[in-house]
């Protein structure tokens, strides 16, 4: 009788233990009162279906000079939609002038939550939020022809990684040789050093970098010098590998920033049929792979695109031909492996607390075939939600498709940010990347302060 009970309450214990609620992350994102600076806008799918029925839900705060969301905040703001869509929810008077119509509403205890609908136009609809005196927040929502084919992948689609992946604890310092042309300095403990051994020093382990196509076109990301093209690239990746630190290297297969606003052809691609563009995205991936391995810096993480979750290479790689866009990732990973089949490559999404549309694109895409190793997110909280949504959202991918999983873009909450990804089972929480952390941490006057300082905690914490 004894050894019964004994064995149903252990069973009750972890059960219990298996159903526990993850941490709540509230006491690090807000504060009780505070000075408004900027709206907060999340909307938690920036891909929805113009069917007239496709819902989502959007949140509002407001937060303060820290990036924390304040509240006892109560400030009127109006809501503005451009495009075939409507809102509804309690707590919103609507206002038409000049046959358009925008929302008034007003925080509640910090916060303010309505319903986003989609109407039957597929297009590109803006949803802003703006109060006085401060900075609105807004979202591109792209809504897809109601006859898309949703896919879901199968058993055998969904197979585990099977390479190995490094732990990261990153930095993108692609903005490092423009500081460096207009003479900025970085001292550490009273001397001037390099920044990426300053970095090192600190536990930073893998530096990501960008790399255009050709950034010194005339509407290029730099058209007088070409910082961020493949010369610029391969002076990096051997400081980088000089250092010895490991390179994420990410494609943006564009002249300029691509990110879910904005994947434009490279000026040279612009005239390509869609072979073509397949052909020469695979050739290009293989030209700078091999320059990187000639010169003995061959990256030991490749990105396949940047923020791709409305695609890459418009129109013909756009979400809503998700066809073609499964063709054009399919040619880049070619041309990875063409150089290097050990080569881990990463799909990169901004939706860092956006678990429905990631599910979306992550079946979509293993439907189609596309076979990678690793899930790369972006989380800004102003637009992709609480760290508790990007808790709840990289919990669920890694019980769904058992893949690695890094935060590879982020400028805040560092501390918080590491526990929660390496607190994912299994160990498929490898990592995080700090989007150009070199203001932040040197200031203006170049010199380090704590927000350098405090990776070393972090690298003892994870890596030692």
């Amino acid at each position: 009788m004894f050894v019964i009970v004994a064995v149903l309450f252990l069973c009750q214990c972890t059960a219990e233990k298996k159903q526990s609620p993850q941490k709540s992350w509230v006491s690090a994102y807000q504060v009780a009162t505070g000075k408004p600076v900027a709206m907060a806008l999340t909307i938690y799918k920036t891909t929805m279906i113009a069917n007239g029925t496709d819902k989502m839900t959007a949140r509002v705060a407001v937060i303060d000079s820290t990036g924390r969301e304040i509240k006892d905040a109560a400030i009127p703001f109006t809501i503005h939609v451009t495009g075939d869509a409507t809102i509804s929810g309690e707590g919103l008077t609507p206002v038409t002038t000049d046959s358009t119509t925008h929302w008034e509403a007003k925080l509640v205890n910090g916060l303010f939550n309505f319903t986003f609908q989609a109407g039957t136009k597929p297009e590109k609809i803006k949803l802003e939020v703006r109060g006085e005196k401060t900075w609105p927040a807004s979202h591109e929502i792209h809504t897809l022809p109601a006859d898309f084919k949703d896919l879901k992948p199968t058993e055998n689609q969904l197979k585990p990684t099977g390479k190995s992946i490094d732990h990261m604890l990153g930095a993108d310092i692609s903005f490092l040789p423009q500081m460096e042309y207009r003479g900025a300095k970085f001292t550490v403990n009273g001397k001037e050093t390099d920044a990426i051994k300053a970095l090192a020093d600190n536990g930073f382990n893998y530096i990501r970098l960008r790399i255009f196509v050709n950034p010194e076109n005339d509407k290029g990301y730099d058209p007088k010098t070409g910082f961020c093209g493949l010369e610029a690239t391969k002076k990096m990746a051997k400081r980088i590998k000089d250092a010895g630190m490991k390179l994420l290297l990410d494609f943006h297969y564009s002249d300029y920033w691509a990110d879910p606003q904005q994947q434009y052809k490279p000026l040279a691609w612009e005239k390509m049929d869609f072979e073509q563009l397949k052909v020469t995205v695979k050739e290009y991936t293989k030209s700078v792979l091999l320059a990187l391995q000639e010169q003995g810096t061959l990256p030991d993480m490749v990105q396949v695109g940047n923020e791709i979750n409305h695609g890459l290479l418009w129109p013909d790689g756009h979400i809503s031909n998700p066809d073609n866009l499964a063709s054009l990732l399919k040619a880049g990973i070619e041309g990875v492996h063409d150089v290097n089949p050990a080569t881990p490559v990463m799909m990169h999404l901004a939706l860092g607390g956006q678990n429905e549309e990631a599910v979306f694109w992550l079946d979509n895409m293993l439907a189609r075939d596309i076979k990678f190793d690793a899930i790369g997110l972006s989380y800004y909280p102003r637009w992709h939600g609480t760290l508790d949504d990007l808790q709840n959202n990289i919990s669920d991918l890694a019980k769904r498709y058992g893949k690695p999983i890094n935060v590879v873009e982020y400028s805040q909450y560092a501390e918080e940010l590491n526990d929660i990804i390496f607190s994912l089972p299994n160990d498929l929480g490898k990592g995080t990347c700090n989007w150009e952390p070199l203001r932040s941490m040197f200031g203006k006057s170049g010199v380090a302060n704590e927000n350098l300082f405090v990776y070393s905690k972090i690298s003892a914490k994870y890596f030692k």
